[in-house]
C-alpha cells in the first residue's frame, strides 16, 4: 500500500503541474441566491440566456449556501432566470462578459403567496427532489414523518422496503450502504436498524438515494447508497432547536431532543442530545410441518407467541470547526449513543400428528437484558488550494462500540394434561462482543479546467471485533458450562483503497469516469474449536456516466458500477442462538463476499418526471435463508452464499398539482428478481417472480401555517431466496400548524391508520411446509412540538464525510 500511495502522490502532483501549465484565461459567473428574510434559497434553478435569441445556454443548481455558477462562458451579452417552487420567476437584467470573471450582485426571490378565498398557498419545499446522480426526500417539512424514528421514515422514500425483520431493501434488493452525513456506519443490519429506530425524525434534515453511486464513495452496498443527513443549524451566533413529543399504540411512548449552535467568524461550536423512551410489542406466529422419515410420521408444528420490549435511548453529538482562514478549516467531531432494553418473550409450540391434535406443548420465556454502547471520534481537515475549487481534504476516525445481551430462556414441555413430558431446561446466555473501529482517508479535487475535474483519493481501515457468548445450562442444580453453544469468536479486517474520478462537461454532454482499487485482508477466528478462515484478495471497482440534455425539457442517462457486499460480523460467527429448541440461528463463517455489476439508464422530463431502468446481476449473492433441520425436525435461520440474484427493475416518480392547494407525488417500482444455485442444504434453488411498489404521497395546504400529508403504500407479493411474501398495504396521515409567530410547530400524526401493516411469508425452499405471520406495533398516534431560536443569519455547520463509513453499517447494535 505504500508503494500504492507513493504512485497516487506523484499522479496527482503530475495532473496539477500539467493542469497548471495549460489553465488560460476563463470566464466564471457566478452569484447568490436569498430570500426576502435574505436567508439562502437552496436547490433553485437557474438559467443562463442569450440576450439576441433568448436561447438557453446553461443551467445550474443553488447549493445549500444559495451559490450557483456558470463556468467557461464565452463574451457576450446575457441574462439569467430563477425558478423555484414557492416563489416569484426572477427575469435578471441583461449584463456583458468580458475576459474577467463575473460575481453578479446577490438576487432576492418573493414568495409567491397567493389567497384562494380564505387559503393561503405560501411556498413548501417538495417532498421528492430529483438530482443528477440520486434521489432527494426532504424529511424536514413532512408532517407525516413526526415523532417517528429514522427507521419508519425510511419506510416512505420511494423504492425503499423494511420488512418485520428491519431487512432495508431499495429497488426490490436488499445489501444497502447506509451512511449518515456521508459517513459510513460500519454496523451490521441488525445494528443499523437499532440505530434508525432510536434516531428521531426531528433530526433529519434529508434522505439521499443513490442507486448507483460513483467510485469516490466505498464499493459496499450491492443495491446502491442511502444518505441520511442530520441537520445543520443554518443560523448564526446563539440558535437551536427543542422538540418534544409522544406517542400511543399499544404502549406508550416518548420523545425530547435540543439542538444548539453557536456561530462567529472564526469558529462554530454545536451540538445535539436526544433521548426516547417506552415499549413496543411483536406478534409472531409459524405453522410449519415436519417430514416424515421411515421411522416417524410427520410432525406438526403450530407456535404462537410474541415478545414486549422496554427501550431507552441516548444519542448525542458535540463538534465544533475552526475557521483557520478563508481557505482552511479544521474540525473535530464527537457522537454516540448509550441505549438499554429489556425484553420479555413468550411462545407457546402445540406439537401433534396435526395442527389440530397436539400430544404436546412447548412453552418457552425467555427475558433478555441488553445495553449498546458506541463512541465516534473525528479529526478532520479542509483547505482551498486556489479560486478555482482545488480542494484537499483529510479524516481521521476512531469508533469503538461495546454491546451487552443477557437472556435466560426456560422450555417446559407438557403432556395435554398438564404434566411433563421431561424435566424443565433452563439455559442462559451472556454475550458481551467489542468492535474497534480506525479508518484514516484523505480526498483531493483539482478543476483541470472549467470543463473538467479530476478527484482522487486514499483510505485505509482496520476493524477488530470480539464476540464471546457464554453459554450455561442448569444441571444438577448448578448453572455448568454449555459446551454445545459456547463460543469466542475473533474477527479482524482490513481494507485499503484508492481511487480516481475523471468527468468532463461539453456542450450538452457530460461524462465521468472513476476507478476504485479495494485490498482486503480478513482473518476469522473461532477461538473454542480453533477454526481459522483467513482471506486476502484484491478488487477493481469501475464507474461509468454520461447525461445528455437533448433539449430543454428531454434529459436522458446512462451508467454502470461494481459492487462489493462483504458479510456482517454477526453472520460471520457460527454460534447457534436458539427462540426454542426447534427454532434457532446460526452464523456462516464461510460466507463470501458478493459481488454486483449495475447497469442503469434514467430519463427526466421537464425536471419533474422521472423514469430509471436497471438490470444488475449479482455472483455469491449474500442471502438471508430459512431452512429444515431434518434430523432435529427444527427450523433455522442462517445466511448462503446463492450462486446467482439478477434484478432487472424499473422506477417511475410522477409527480401531480391537482389543486394549487393539493400535490401528489406517485411513484412506482416494478422488478423482477431471480434467484439460482445448484446445492442449497441439498436441495438445488431457482425462484423468481416479477413484483412492484406503489406509493402515493399528497400534500395539502389548508391555511397559511396549517398542512396536512396522507400517503399510501402498497407492495405486491414477493419470492425473494427461500421466501414467498404476500401482499402489504398501509396508510399514513399527519397535520402540521405552525405557531408562535412561526418559529414552533405543532403536529400530529397517525402511523398504518387501519393497522394493516404485517408480514405474512411462506416456504419457497422444496420440501419445506411452513407459514409465518408477524405483526409489529405498527398503528401509532404521535403528537409532537418543536421551537426553533436564536439568530438567522448565519452559514450552516460545516458537512464532513468521515472515514468510518463503510464499516460500522456491519455492526449489531
Amino acid at each position: 500500500m505504500k508503494k500504492i500511495y507513493l504512485l497516487m502522490i506523484a499522479f496527482l502532483t503530475s495532473i496539477s503541474l500539467l493542469a497548471e501549465a495549460n489553465r488560460g484565461k476563463q470566464i466564471d459567473i457566478s452569484g447568490t441566491v436569498l430570500d426576502e428574510q435574505r436567508k439562502p434559497i437552496d436547490y433553485a434553478t437557474v438559467g443562463l440566456f442569450k440576450l439576441s435569441d433568448s436561447s438557453l445556454v446553461k443551467t445550474a443548481m443553488t447549493t445549500p449556501e444559495g451559490k450557483f455558477s456558470f463556468p467557461n462562458i464565452v463574451a457576450g451579452s446575457y441574462y439569467i432566470k430563477i425558478n423555484m417552487m414557492g416563489y416569484q420567476i426572477y427575469k435578471g437584467k441583461s449584463f456583458v462578459v468580458g475576459e474577467t470573471p463575473l460575481n453578479l450582485p446577490e438576487i432576492l426571490l418573493k414568495s409567491d403567496s397567493k389567497t384562494l378565498n380564505t387559503v393561503s398557498v405560501t411556498a413548501v419545499k417538495p417532498l421528492l427532489e430529483r438530482k443528477a446522480d440520486k434521489m432527494v426526500m426532504n424529511v424536514e417539512n413532512s408532517s407525516v414523518a413526526v415523532g417517528s424514528s429514522a427507521l419508519e421514515v425510511l419506510q416512505r422514500a420511494p423504492g425503499v422496503t423494511v420488512d418485520q425483520n428491519d431487512r432495508i431493501s431499495m429497488q426490490g434488493k436488499q445489501g444497502v450502504l447506509i451512511m449518515l452525513d456521508g459517513k459510513q456506519t460500519y454496523m451490521s443490519q441488525a445494528d443499523v436498524a437499532n440505530l434508525l429506530r432510536n434516531m428521531q425524525s426531528s433530526e433529519i434534515e434529508t434522505i439521499e438515494l443513490i442507486t448507483n453511486p460513483s467510485s469516490k464513495y466505498d464499493a459496499s452496498g450491492n443495491s446502491g447508497i442511502i444518505n441520511i443527513k442530520t441537520k445543520r443549524s443554518k443560523n448564526g451566533g446563539a440558535n437551536g432547536s427543542f422538540v418534544a413529543g409522544t406517542a400511543y399504540g399499544k404502549n406508550l411512548r416518548g420523545n425530547t431532543g435540543l439542538n444548539l449552535n453557536y456561530r462567529t467568524k472564526g469558529v462554530n461550536v454545536f451540538g445535539s442530545y436526544n433521548f426516547n423512551k417506552g415499549a413496543r410489542s411483536n406478534t409472531i406466529n409459524i405453522d410449519r410441518v415436519a417430514n416424515a422419515t421411515s421411522t416417524d410420521p410427520a410432525t406438526y408444528f403450530s407456535q404462537k407467541g410474541g415478545d414486549d420490549r422496554d427501550f431507552e435511548n441516548n444519542n448525542f453529538k458535540v463538534g465544533v470547526d475552526f475557521f483557520l482562514n478563508k481557505n482552511n478549516t479544521i474540525g473535530v467531531l464527537a457522537n454516540g449513543y448509550l441505549n438499554s432494553g429489556l425484553e420479555k418473550a413468550n411462545n407457546h409450540t402445540y406439537i401433534g400428528k396435526s395442527f389440530t391434535q397436539a400430544d404436546s406443548t412447548l412453552t418457552t420465556t425467555n427475558n433478555q437484558k441488553s445495553s449498546y454502547r458506541n463512541f465516534s471520534y473525528n479529526l478532520n481537515y479542509k483547505s482551498i488550494l486556489d479560486t478555482a475549487g482545488m480542494e484537499l481534504s483529510a479524516d481521521a476516525d476512531y469508533s469503538r462500540y461495546n454491546g451487552r445481551d443477557y437472556a435466560e430462556l426456560v422450555n417446559e414441555l407438557l403432556f395435554p394434561n398438564g404434566s411433563p413430558v421431561k424435566p424443565i431446561g433452563r439455559l442462559r446466555n451472556n454475550s458481551p462482543s467489542t468492535i474497534d473501529i480506525k479508518a484514516v482517508k484523505v480526498d483531493y479535487t483539482f478543476p483541470i479546467n472549467k470543463t473538467t475535474k479530476f478527484e482522487a483519493g486514499i483510505k485505509s481501515s482496520w476493524v477488530e471485533t470480539d464476540n464471546d457468548l457464554r453459554a450455561e445450562e442448569f444441571r444438577a442444580n448448578a448453572w455448568q458450562n454449555d459446551t454445545r453453544r459456547s463460543n469466542r469468536f475473533v474477527y479482524d479486517e482490513n481494507v485499503n483503497a484508492v481511487y480516481s474520478n475523471f468527468s468532463k462537461q461539453f456542450k450538452n454532454t457530460s461524462v465521468q469516469l472513476g476507478l476504485r482499487m479495494e485490498q482486503t485482508n480478513s482473518k476469522g477466528n473461532l477461538i473454542t474449536t480453533n477454526n481459522v478462515v483467513e482471506r486476502s484478495y484484491w478488487d477493481f471497482f469501475p464507474t461509468v456516466y454520461v447525461q445528455q440534455t437533448l433539449s430543454k425539457n428531454h434529459q436522458l442517462g446512462a451508467s454502470y458500477g461494481r459492487r462489493i457486499d462483504r458479510p456482517s460480523y454477526d453472520a460471520l460467527n457460527p454460534f447457534i442462538y436458539f427462540l426454542d429448541e426447534y427454532t434457532y440461528n446460526q452464523g456462516n463463517p464461510f460466507l463470501k463476499p458478493q459481488y454486483t455489476d449495475n447497469f442503469e439508464m434514467n430519463y427526466t422530463f421537464k425536471q419533474k418526471y422521472f423514469l430509471n431502468v436497471g438490470y444488475s446481476v449479482t455472483n455469491d449473492a449474500i442471502t438471508e435463508v430459512i431452512l429444515p433441520n431434518e434430523e432435529r425436525k427444527a427450523l433455522f435461520q442462517t445466511n448462503e452464499n446463492l450462486q446467482t440474484q439478477t434484478v432487472l427493475s424499473a422506477n417511475l416518480t410522477v409527480p401531480v398539482t391537482i389543486k394549487k392547494w393539493w400535490t401528489m407525488n406517485n411513484n412506482l417500482n416494478v422488478f423482477h428478481m431471480a434467484f439460482e444455485t445448484p446445492n442449497l442444504n441439498g436441495q438445488a434453488l431457482k425462484t423468481g417472480q416479477t413484483s412492484y411498489q406503489f406509493r402515493m404521497q399528497n400534500n395539502f395546504i389548508i391555511m397559511d401555517g396549517l398542512t396536512a400529508e396522507l400517503n399510501a403504500n402498497y407492495e405486491s407479493p414477493l419470492t425473494y431466496g427461500t421466501l414467498d411474501l404476500e401482499e402489504r398495504a398501509y396508510v399514513d396521515f399527519g397535520i402540521s400548524k405552525a405557531i408562535l409567530k412561526k418559529k414552533g410547530s405543532l403536529k400530529f400524526a397517525v402511523s398504518d391508520v387501519f393497522d394493516t401493516n404485517r408480514t405474512r411469508l411462506k416456504s419457497a425452499y422444496p420440501g419445506l411446509s411452513y407459514n409465518l405471520y408477524q405483526k409489529n406495533e405498527t398503528q401509532l398516534f404521535r403528537l409532537n412540538f418543536t421551537y426553533r431560536f436564536g439568530k438567522n443569519e448565519i452559514k450552516p455547520a460545516r458537512r464532513r464525510s468521515t472515514g468510518t463509513e463503510a464499516e460500522q453499517g456491519r455492526m449489531k447494535n
